[in-house]
């Protein structure tokens, strides 16, 4: 009944542009926040160890939540909450606009995440709801259309809004777009999925959500603090919790993280290449932009312009992944995707103060190339492996792995690229000021090497974990969710 549904359903076309328009306008605040950071530290007068929660904070929002958020998309319709999401992001987004201290535009930032959490906890299940199997690839190729763009946008219209225009239009050019994407959701998306009971699970959010603060709240002062014990006794801390989330999650009945999908063979490969590819390249445009800027001295938004080659490739490979996978099966082309990516960040490890730009243009294609591989790939296996009825919690989990990843990827590149200058001038390049004197920017550049080498071991492990699943590939077994128990994916009350 479900799959005639979705046969029939009306409006595919309408209902993918609606998703695409979803996860575009989260993308866009994921980058186009950073280059406003410095008018909005100015304006609102707020400390550098602060300023960078807008950021992290927005980040660590949708990580925490998009598990819980999927779930209640099983619970009470994946549409329903998806179209939720949007007016929450439409509702932050606007509150973000008059933000008026330090207190306020981090909180309206936390509320935005949760719209941007309902919104990409629930994508990936509304297309497993609208389409069949054999066109998911496809459509979640479109998906990574909308990221693409969703991206190089934030940067591009960053540049321009701080340049010509107050830094509060980074947000208030949310709320048209999401009242448009709204309407047109209201009308032509419906559930078909059919609706489970779920539990929220209270006690992993909060330990997940502490022991994760903790650690980033230690990574994030060494942006301006040399090593002490504080910082030392909050990553300590973040660990322990982590630890006792570990345990908690063993206990709960329904657990944040349901460990029984881990039994699916090819789901917790999957899972993991999610969350080392996020590592390893969530940072790029960050540490590309400070290159760019801050040693070679061009403008945000010439900066963002010798990018954009690469977000217009990646938007046209992401279908093709996708039709690729759909016919050849998910692996390949997740595989050659992360390996493409890591070609892409040693190329970006050899650039100097005087290398010609087109080198950095062509390798940030070949990355775009690998990861419009990737993406859709990845997305397409996890929903094939995923038990039925259980599209919302595989998509909250693919979802928490690749964000994790991105949380600790922002945080960890600022770190490793400042490790040659003061916190001071690393910061500074970060959110975008004038190129450096030629002595730091040599010193500058030896860090953002350092950076991109960690970029590359970790996009190599994400490699090996997508590569596991070649056995399941060539053997021709069964993967998905006709032979998994349905029992371990919904315990007993």
């Amino acid at each position: 009944m479900v799959e005639a549904a979705r046969a029939r359903a009306p409006h595919s076309g309408l209902a993918l542009l609606v998703i695409v328009i979803g996860v575009l306008i989260t993308a866009v605040d994921t980058t186009i926040v950073v280059l406003a950071l410095p008018e909005i530290q100015r304006s609102l007068h707020i400390g550098i160890s602060s300023i960078i929660w807008v950021i992290i904070g927005y980040l660590l929002v949708i990580t925490l939540l998009a598990t819980q958020l999927g779930r209640l998309g099983d619970m009470f319709g994946r549409v329903r909450m998806y179209e939720l999401g949007f007016l929450v992001f439409i509702v932050g987004s606007l509150l973000c606009a008059l933000a008026w201290n330090e207190a306020s535009i981090i909180g309206f930032r936390l509320l935005q995440g949760v719209g941007g959490a309902l919104v990409a906890a629930n994508s990936g299940a509304v297309i497993a709801d609208t389409f069949p199997p054999e066109q998911r690839g496809k459509a979640y190729g479109y998906n990574a259309i909308g990221w693409n763009i969703g991206a190089v946008l934030g940067v591009l219209l960053g540049g321009l809004i701080v340049t010509y225009f107050s830094w509060r239009w980074i947000f208030w050019i949310n709320v048209p777009i999401g009242l448009v994407a709204l309407a047109v959701a209201i009308k032509v998306l419906r559930d078909h999925g059919e609706r489970e009971k779920r539990r929220l699970d209270y006690l992993g959010t909060t330990t997940l959500g502490l022991g994760l603060f903790g650690i980033l709240w230690g990574l994030t002062k060494l942006t301006s603090e040399s090593l002490n014990a504080s910082i030392i006794e909050f990553v300590i801390a973040g660990v322990i919790l982590l630890g006792v989330f570990a345990l908690v999650e063993q206990r709960q009945k329904e657990p944040m993280l349901n460990l029984s999908l881990f039994r699916v063979p090819t789901m917790s490969p999957t899972l993991l290449a999610s969350l080392f590819q996020g590592l390893a390249s969530f940072s790029v445009l960050y540490l590309l932009l400070m290159y760019l800027q801050g040693v070679r001295g061009y403008s945000p938004l010439h900066a963002s312009l010798l990018l954009l080659p690469g977000y217009v490739v990646g938007g046209v490979v992401g279908p093709i992944g996708g039709r690729l996978a759909d016919r050849y099966g998910a692996v390949w082309p997740a595989t050659v995707g992360l390996v493409l990516q890591m070609v892409a960040l040693v190329i970006y490890a050899q650039l100097g103060t005087g290398s010609a730009i087109w080198i950095l243009s062509g390798a940030y294609v070949i990355g775009a190339v690998g990861s419009g591989g990737f993406y859709p790939a990845n997305n397409a296996a996890v929903m094939k492996a995923a038990p039925a009825g259980s599209f919302g919690i595989a998509s909250g989990m693919l979802r928490t792995f690749a964000n994790i990843g991105m949380v600790f990827s922002f945080a960890a590149a600022i770190v490793v690229a400042s490790g040659t200058i003061s916190k001071r001038q690393a910061f500074a390049i970060f959110v975008g000021t004038s190129k450096l004197s030629a002595h730091i920017g040599t010193e500058f550049t030896s860090g953002i090497h350092n950076a991109f080498y960690l970029s590359v071991v970790l996009m190599a492990i994400a490699a090996m974990f997508s590569a596991t699943n070649l056995k399941h590939h060539f053997s021709g077994k069964k993967t998905n969710s006709s032979n998994f128990p349905p029992k371990t994916v919904t315990p007993s009350p």
